[in-house]
Formats: structure tokens, sequence, C-alpha cells
């Protein structure tokens, strides 16, 4: 059996071409529309509730007391957010120069050690930072809010234990 070309009609050829043209605008319209709309800038609004900071701890706590209670927390956190910022830095940049000299070559104790007591004085300042916080909001709290901010963490649900 053999196969016999079909001659097109230019009339025929016209229309396919034309069609082909068609589709080809549409299919890069599409892409294009696709491409404009995800390039953009993204509001980074989910990742920022992601935080580890220590502002958004502070939140999280705030979220379990009554809101009177909470709005008094957030309201201590807002006027000591620059104090909580720099100590959270200054702890972070401690932890960075103990990294450089772990892994400084030639490896040097006497400056590890160094290290690592800048980071403990960091940690410790920014330990104090967040109990002053906690503190002057709970000197203005509610005898309820102070006796949940004591039950700080909330207990985790328990895991169901697997026997076999």
């Amino acid at each position: 059996m053999s196969v016999s070309p079909q001659v097109f009609s230019a009339d025929r050829t016209r229309w396919l071409l034309l069609g082909s043209l068609t589709l080809n605008v549409i299919f890069a319209g599409v892409a294009g529309m696709s491409l404009t709309r995800h390039s953009g800038a993204m509001p980074l609004e989910p990742v920022a509730h992601m935080s580890r900071g220590a502002e958004n701890r502070l939140d999280r706590i705030a979220t379990t007391l009554p809101e009177p209670d909470a709005r008094i927390m957030r309201s201590f956190i807002r006027a000591q957010t620059a104090k909580v910022v720099a100590a959270q830095a200054n702890l972070r940049l401690s932890q960075e120069d103990l990294r450089t000299s772990l892994r400084a070559e030639p490896f040097n104790p006497v400056a590890v050690r160094a290290a690592m007591a800048g980071t403990s004085a960091a940690r410790d300042n920014y330990d104090q930072v967040l109990q002053e916080v906690i503190a002057a909001a709970a000197a203005k709290m509610s005898p309820e809010g102070r006796s949940k901010l004591a039950d700080w963490p909330p207990p985790r649900p328990q895991q169901p234990t697997i026997t076999q």
C-alpha cells in the first residue's frame, strides 16, 4: 500500500497557515501573561509569619493571653522593638564570629575561647532584654494574664505511641 501525497489547494494552505498563526499568537499571549503575572514582586506576608525572631516569639506568647493582656504585651513589644532587634543582631553577629574563628586556618584556640565568651555574653544580654520586656508587660497585666504567662509554653498535644 502506498501513500499518495495529497496536494493542498492554495486556499486550504492559506487557512491552515492563518489557523497556525492564530494559535501561535494565542499561546505566546498566554505565556507572556503568565510570565508577567509571576515575575513581579510576590508579597512575603506568608513568609513573614514563619519568622523565628524574638518579636515573633513574644507575639506567640501574647496570642495565648486574654485580649486586654495581649494588647499590653504587644504594646511593650512595639515599644522595645529596637532594643530586642539590636540584642538579637548582636547575638547573631557573635555567633558568626565564633563560626569564623572555628574555621580559621591556622586554628587559634585562644580566639575560639574569646569568641565563645562573646557569644555567651551576647546570649545573656539577649535573654535579659527579653525578660525585661516580659516583666514590664506582666506588671501591667491582670492576674489571669500573668497566670497564662506563667503557663508558657502551653503543653504540647501528646503523640500517640505505637506499640508492636
